[in-house]
């Protein structure tokens, strides 16, 4: 396959057409973003970590029933990805309080939710990736009411197995943002990436108080809220994350 000229490149990904019109050669980025790029930097094997975490996460999810836009790995950070018309949405699953919810409602963070949240962002840098509900996507035209519908319930499912993943591996997850787009023949398919920058992941290991939330101090994150915060390297949490999804899948 030849990897032609470059079509998009966003904070973490470049996106580049190939010789085949159904299929882009994404190559991912060492850098690091936070509050709508505000706070940048270059870091050294993230590429390569959030590469294979993508292609692993897909994998198991396409084992539980989930498809998606992944062809294959090709390089430790690049892949190849069915061509699709993406929805200018950021969908976000939340299972426990935390970032905007926690500010926003004033939830205390690490509040576990009687039942997950399913919420839309409009995919906008100059407008900062507002909140939006349904009426808004329909009228911004960013989705009509039953490419919705579908969303929300592939969202939904899409949680399910997710937390279950996780689980498995010893990882709450607390919330994800993950994107979708419609292939040529009208299928709509998860999209774009399930790392720890588009994740929040807690290590289990870490003992909730007697209320069910988990106590800031008692947080051992493995996710981008350790760049976000200032609190080290997001290298080793990553890498650990890696580590276990690889002993997952070598595991079946």
């Amino acid at each position: 396959m030849e990897k032609l000229g470059l079509l998009y490149q966003g904070k973490a990904k470049k996106m580049y057409a190939t010789d085949d019109p159904e299929l882009l050669w994404v190559e991912y980025l060492n850098q690091a973003t936070a509050g709508n790029g505000a706070k940048k930097e270059q870091i050294a094997g993230k590429a390569e970590l959030n590469n294979r975490i993508t292609a692993l996460v897909f994998d198991e999810l396409k084992k539980r029933g989930i498809d998606s836009h992944l062809v294959r790995q090709i390089s430790p950070t690049e892949q190849i990805v069915r061509k699709m018309t993406m929805f200018p949405l950021e969908i976000v699953q939340r299972n426990v309080a935390a970032g905007s919810f926690s500010k926003r409602l004033g939830v205390t963070e690490g509040t576990p939710l009687s039942e997950p949240v399913l919420e839309f962002y409009y995919k906008s840098d100059p407008l900062n990736d507002p909140f939006i509900n349904d009426d808004d996507a329909v009228v911004l035209g960013v989705a009509n009411r039953e490419d919705l519908k579908e969303i929300s319930a592939l969202a939904r499912t899409i949680n399910e197995k997710l937390t279950e993943l996780f689980a498995s591996i010893d990882v709450l997850l607390v919330d994800f943002k993950i994107e979708m787009g419609k292939t040529s023949d009208g299928k709509i398919l998860l999209a774009d990436e399930i790392t720890p920058d588009t994740c929040r992941l807690w290590d289990t290991r870490k003992a909730a108080g007697d209320d069910g939330a988990v106590k800031d101090g008692d947080i051992e994150r493995l996710d981008k809220d350790i760049f976000r915060k200032d609190l080290g390297s997001i290298i080793p949490a990553y890498e650990e994350i890696l580590h276990r999804l690889e002993g997952l899948a070598q595991s079946h």
